[in-house]
């Protein structure tokens, strides 16, 4: 006990108090993550943090620091305690994990690779004209393995090449060079570890949302959902329209096929009769050319011509119809090849 005491007394008051103010935010807001920032420069971070103070507080400490306000703030937030990285800053907010996240994601900025750095992914010089006039360049250029030459006085890169792939170290002469050719790999910001909330932890993997995707897969829901309704005959405010609408168009096709004298339906009726006594007309005229009088029968030549010039027109037609399917299928493997 006396050792214990003896080792309190030494601890300065400035740590104390960072661990007392630390402990203090994570009582006062409802969330609060731990946040890598490892790599930034002081001068980003203090821009980071400006940018951020209408939105979160940034509190940046030791880690043994951080560790001894997590351990001394309940046993829920313990549990962070293992998300603490090499450099670690704390982030208190009033928004949802979620929000934070993509706030955070949305906040960071292409930056140039270090000499000795890993490659975050392939890293690719794309073929086309510099902005550079001959001179050295030209060998720094090829000596960082960039397969460049002169052409109509500026120095051209000749073909796409990947200078470095995902988890090789980047030499010092091809630092340099991206640098000059304004090609980034690098991306600053802070990056989010952890996020505590009303005893739950959310890690960056749970936090990725693809909002496409999710909007995508609510419109079919929506749609599923909505036809459902329709086929199910479930009245809600927004299918009562289509199941009136079908209701109607339902009862209108009974009211024709069971001949229903009905005044809307008359029209109809009497050019569904009209049509069936052409047809019979028609067969009696084809045995026998006195079963109808000349005005039927003139009637009977109209209705022939007509079709026949609908045969001509439809004989003529696939060939407009062959072009089209072409070109339909032509704009679909055009789609295929730009979706994948």
């Amino acid at each position: 006990m006396m050792e214990e005491v003896h080792h309190t007394e030494h601890i300065p008051q400035w740590k104390k108090d960072e661990v007392e103010e630390i402990k203090s935010l994570i009582k006062s807001y409802p969330l609060f993550g731990l946040i890598g920032i490892e790599g930034i420069p002081a001068k980003q971070l203090q821009s980071m943090r400006r940018d951020l103070k209408d939105i979160a507080v940034l509190k940046v400490s030791r880690n043994t620091l951080v560790k001894r306000a997590l351990d001394e703030s309940g046993e829920d937030v313990q549990r962070m305690v293992d998300h603490i990285d090499v450099q670690t800053a704390l982030i208190f907010t009033d928004q949802n994990p979620f929000k934070l996240y993509k706030l955070l994601e949305q906040s960071k900025s292409p930056a140039p690779i270090k000499a000795g750095a890993i490659a975050p992914r392939d890293i690719i010089v794309e073929k086309g004209p510099t902005s550079f006039p001959p001179g050295p360049i030209l060998s720094d250029m090829q000596g960082a393995g960039i397969p460049a030459a002169i052409d109509k006085g500026s120095v051209v890169i000749k073909e796409t090449k990947t200078v470095a792939k995902e988890g090789e170290r980047v030499s010092q002469k091809l630092a340099v060079m991206l640098a000059r050719l304004e090609i980034f790999p690098m991306e600053v910001g802070l990056n989010l570890n952890a996020v505590y909330e009303s005893g739950l932890i959310f890690t960056p993997d749970v936090l990725v949302i693809d909002e496409a995707k999710y909007f995508s897969d609510f419109t079919v829901a929506i749609q599923h959902a909505f036809n459902l309704s329709v086929n199910a005959a479930y009245p809600t405010s927004a299918t009562i329209g289509t199941l009136i609408s079908k209701a109607v168009s339902e009862s209108r096709n009974v009211g024709i096929n069971a001949t229903v004298f009905e005044p809307e339906l008359m029209g109809t009726l009497i050019g569904k009769a009209n049509s069936q006594m052409l047809s019979v007309a028609s067969v009696a005229s084809s045995n026998n050319e006195d079963a109808v009088d000349d005005g039927l029968k003139a009637v009977l030549g109209a209705a022939a011509t007509t079709a026949a010039v609908i045969e001509t027109a439809a004989a003529e037609e696939p060939v407009e119809e062959e072009k089209e399917e072409e070109a339909e299928e032509s704009g679909m493997a055009g789609l295929g090849a730009l979706f994948g």
